[in-house]
């Protein structure tokens, strides 16, 4: 098999290894004794597959529910939960309209009653109720995915913004119990971040917050700066929470697969954090300093980077990681880059990712495209289009960040890059 084809089978088997079936019908087997009614509500790009895992879990026990997805992340019908698809990253008015189907759903619950919350990755923009209008809080999220923060630091002004956001879709279940489930998107597991925390109590402040706008020289109206000095909920006595998959597992997969496939497993981090193309250079150093090992190789990093935007092109985190790779490795036959979302969409583009070897600097010059001129402008999907450097997953049910891989043919192994 080629490098590539090496290649291919570990981002199945990663993205396999990370489906929330088994860990949400695991975790529903710790699911209390339910007296009243036991309704689900649930959102996030992985939330129908989490919902249909649910519901062939718990059957005919649910009364009701809801499902809150990505557009075109809808895969049929869930017998009695009401699917809706809305906008992501930046929310529309379907993210508000199937949110107050879901504050509809759990509005004047008692306490013998019990809600399901099935959290995943991409909720921030999913699920939304706004405290100002949806034109400015577009405007905001806009300005915060360019500006480079982190997504932590993007969630503590969304949760701020929001009726539901930062522990108020708990309260509002009150005093009806909430169960929890959370399929991890951010590095460390940082439950009140993810999705922004609906049902978990917030751990940063309005100070934090305040900072953050400064840092990033935010330009917001005096009405959202009026609800980011509101402090958001800090205790909630209603809520049980599992974590439920992350990025540790996907790496983990990586490796098993790679290893099977005769490399050497390399785990660099799970924490991967930093500037897109600056990770993508760090594979390419590693590669020109091991391309002459007899050993075949697999450096391992998962975590989610960020794209600083300078330009108006279309891309993704995960192709711009791959793509800045590629001059570092330019002539090395035996080496292979990828970086790939495991939920199978990066950034607003149809690719789950980007894949980049030897060729891919000097394939793209033959084209008259040079690759630093794409990276100004942000534009490596259109780049890798033209190398055969997209990876296209479609929607793959789950979500528990990036994982990128250097591959390295030993000169033992038999090489063939195309």
């Amino acid at each position: 098999m080629s490098i590539r084809d090496d290649a291919n089978l570990i981002i199945k088997a990663s993205i396999h290894s990370a489906m929330p079936d088994v860990a949400v019908a695991k975790a529903l087997k710790q699911l209390p004794d339910v007296t009243g009614e036991l309704y689900l509500v649930a959102i996030g790009k992985a939330a129908w597959q989490m919902a249909k895992a649910a519901k062939d879990t718990l059957r005919d026990k649910i009364t009701d529910g809801i499902c809150i997805t990505k557009y075109e992340h809808v895969m049929g019908e869930i017998d009695g939960i009401r699917c809706f698809e809305a906008g992501h990253p930046v929310l529309d008015e379907n993210s508000i309209k199937a949110t107050k189907e879901a504050e509809n759903l759990v509005s004047n619950l008692s306490k013998e009653d019990l809600v399901i919350f099935l959290v995943s990755g991409g909720g921030s923009a999913l699920f939304e109720d706004p405290l100002v209008p949806l034109e400015e809080l577009q405007d905001i999220n806009k300005q915060l995915l360019a500006s480079g923060a982190s997504i932590t630091k993007i969630n503590t002004i969304r949760k701020r913004l929001s009726g539901v956001k930062g522990g108020r879709f708990a309260e509002k279940c009150a005093p009806a119990k909430v169960f929890s489930i959370i399929l991890s998107d951010i590095i460390g597991d940082p439950l009140d971040m993810i999705a922004s925390g609906p049902a978990y109590p917030d751990s940063a402040s309005t100070a934090d917050a305040m900072d953050i706008v400064k840092s990033y020289n935010l330009n917001l109206s005096e009405k959202a700066l009026h609800f980011l000095q509101q402090e958001t909920p800090k205790t909630l006595d209603n809520v049980t929470t599992h974590v439920t998959g992350s990025v540790k597992q996907l790496c983990s997969a990586a490796a098993s697969k790679s290893s099977e496939l005769g490399y050497e497993p390399i785990f660099l981090t799970s924490c991967l954090d930093c500037e897109a193309r600056a990770a993508g250079e760090l594979f390419a150093s590693i590669a020109k300093d091991h391309a002459s090992t007899d050993q075949s190789l697999a450096y391992i990093m998962g975590g989610e980077t960020i794209v600083k935007l300078t330009g108006s092109g279309l891309g993704g985190r995960n192709q711009e990681l791959a793509l800045a790779a590629a001059p570092g490795i330019f002539g090395l036959d035996n080496v292979c880059i990828f970086s790939v979302g495991s939920d199978g969409t990066d950034g607003p583009t149809d690719a789950a990712g980007g894949i980049v070897d030897g060729s891919t600097d000097n394939c793209l010059k033959d084209q008259g495209i040079f690759i630093p001129e794409v990276l100004a402008n942000n534009d490596a999907y259109h780049a890798l289009a033209k190398c055969n450097g997209l990876i296209v997953t479609g929607p793959t049910g789950t979500n528990v960040n990036d994982v990128s891989v250097l591959l390295i043919k030993g000169s033992l192994s038999e090489v063939s890059v195309n």
